[in-house]
């Protein structure tokens, strides 16, 4: 069960990238369990360059069952993942520079496929994309990362509270 900070938060702290990529591990298993990977949703990840938003991706899609590298889509927009389970659409649109290229893209096709879609810098498509499921903002704290979890729909908020903790 996860700490609330307010009614609709959920605030988890970690050190180091070892227990960020066992916490994505854990989230991954909770997804699993709640068969939320081809239901569509989406995770907005917010923070600062470096705060560790492509180390939770990271953790996350090798959880889920990808074997090998994942590499951050930064240059790409957009890498994805075909797994067992489902679909994983990761996406970084930190150099994107008017959304209306998500568009071009295709970006209807990757969010009506029932994948689960990660996207960094979701402020940069904002008026294309659709609303998060998930928020998850993630502050650099120095040696450690608080991990903030809040509910964008109205079928995420029940989640809230059976995230991981740690």
């Amino acid at each position: 069960m996860c700490a609330a900070e307010a009614s609709d938060a959920c605030v988890v702290e970690l050190t180091g990238e070892p227990a960020m990529l066992a916490y994505a591990a854990r989230v991954a298993q909770y997804l699993q369990a709640q068969q939320l990977l081809n239901s569509g949703l989406v995770v907005f990840l917010e923070g600062t360059l470096g705060a560790g938003k492509t180390t939770f991706s990271r953790g996350l899609i090798q959880a889920l069952g990808h074997r090998g590298a994942v590499k951050s889509p930064t240059y790409t927009l957009v890498e994805d993942y075909s797994l067992a389970q489902g679909k994983v659409c990761h996406f970084d649109l930190y150099r994107l520079a008017d959304p209306e290229e998500l568009e071009f893209m295709g970006i209807r096709d990757y969010l009506s496929d029932g994948a689960l879609c990660l996207i960094e810098w979701a402020d940069k498509g904002a008026g294309i994309l659709p609303s998060a499921d998930l928020v998850l903002t993630i502050d650099d704290l120095g040696n450690s990362r608080r991990l903030r979890w809040q509910a964008g729909s109205e079928r995420a908020q029940s989640w809230l509270s059976e995230l991981p903790t740690t």
